[in-house]
């Protein structure tokens, strides 16, 4: 497969940066995204008044970019706040490609970072949202979401293609293995697949280990013209294909709930790219719980539909597997502090630069990193490479 796209790899990730990863100690959502942006752009090989575009969202304030803006000092020539829920910041590296392909600005600046765990309003946030953003069909009957709505898509799934319990609890168990090898990853302690089946239920079938983590993190991203990334960064890693789509909002208005709007963003991503699912080397998906990944290998095209329990089966995803998935320990094991999908783009980033150490995944060259949005709603996908 060949892409004749001239957008593809028009643009590069250079610096990367982490902040307030699982605790932030105190420290206020802007503090900890500030500290992630200052990083990430030092990385960059930039300064500060280099950056003059800027890309954030949030969960809570419609002026987010704005205010972030206004906190970091600075005065973009372009900016965008658009809410896609947590496949926004896999989505913003084609606004970032769009803006900078048409001159709008040169540097873009994509962060989030939130303090769910050491500044908790839950309750406060969802009845917000409820008031807000009321979902008719929904919130009459005060269903527990989001889980109760991945749930229903687990329980189909394994309804119509035999996807197990045991399956399920796989991919939270090789997400334990991941981030025990990883110092930012929150969780480590050692987990069996007999843990997540016989934890709490939640949402049948989903037990609390088959659900992300509740915690801090912040993070950011450089993004710049790929005809000038060399002279900024040894490593530019460059985003060679990149796609967007979403069918829904509300659970019940998707159509089928065994599949997702990811085979449109991943068949976008891969068309520009000019590559196949065998080209990619390591797989970052948004594993909010864990039917999610599942749904999201097959919708992407690394197996068919209904047989993403069984490939994931055997510990084939975990550390020294044959199939490199989610290796900083994903949502459920590293972090997840509301949205995560800018933490998917800096671990591919790591394993593209061959700095993951104990993780690393020998000889990645290609990553793909794919997003999740609101209910199995929006999805994002993008292919990342150490080289065009």
């Amino acid at each position: 497969m060949s892409s004749s796209d001239s957008t593809r790899g028009s643009i590069a990730i250079l610096g990367t940066g982490l902040a307030g990863m699982g605790h932030a100690g105190g420290a206020s959502e802007q503090e900890i995204i500030a500290k992630a942006s200052c990083m990430a752009i030092e990385r960059s090989g930039l300064r500060k008044s280099d950056i003059d575009g800027i890309i954030t969202s949030s969960l809570i304030s419609p002026w987010w970019v704005m205010r972030m803006a206004e906190y970091l000092g600075i005065r973009p020539r372009f900016s965008d706040s658009t809410m896609f829920g947590g496949s926004a910041f896999i989505a913003d590296l084609k606004i970032a490609q769009m803006a900078i392909d048409a001159g709008e600005c040169e540097n873009v600046l994509i962060c989030y970072g939130s303090t769910p765990r050491s500044a908790p309003s839950s309750s406060r946030v969802n009845q917000m949202r409820a008031e807000l953003d009321p979902q008719p069909y929904e919130h009459p009957y005060k269903a527990f979401n989001p889980v109760s709505s991945y749930s229903l898509a687990a329980a189909r799934h394994m309804y119509e293609y035999g996807t197990t319990r045991k399956q399920l609890a796989e991919v939270a168990v090789a997400a334990r293995k991941w981030a025990q090898l990883n110092p930012d990853a929150f969780s480590k302690k050692p987990l069996s697949v007999d843990d997540v089946i016989n934890a709490k239920m939640i949402s049948d079938p989903l037990t609390v280990l088959d659900c992300c983590l509740v915690t801090d993190g912040a993070g950011a991203i450089v993004v710049s013209s790929a005809k000038r990334a060399k002279e900024r960064h040894a490593k530019p890693i460059y985003v060679l294909g990149s796609g967007f789509a979403h069918w829904h909002r509300q659970i019940s208005c998707m159509e089928d709930l065994t599949i997702t709007p990811a085979q449109e963003s991943g068949s976008k991503a891969f068309a520009q790219a000019g590559l196949i699912p065998a080209d990619v080397d390591v797989v970052e998906l948004y594993d909010a719980f864990t039917i999610n990944p599942i749904l999201f290998l097959e919708d992407l095209g690394f197996c068919r539909k209904g047989e993403g329990g069984a490939f994931i089966e055997g510990g084939r995803i975990e550390p020294g597997g044959a199939f490199p998935m989610n290796t900083n320990g994903g949502g459920l094991s590293c972090v997840h502090p509301g949205m995560y999908s800018i933490f998917l783009i800096i671990e591919a980033v790591t394993q593209l630069r061959a700095e993951g150490h104990a993780r690393q995944v020998k000889g990645a060259e290609v990553a793909l990193v794919h997003g999740n949005g609101g209910v199995l709603s929006s999805q994002a996908t993008a292919i990342l490479s150490s080289s065009l």
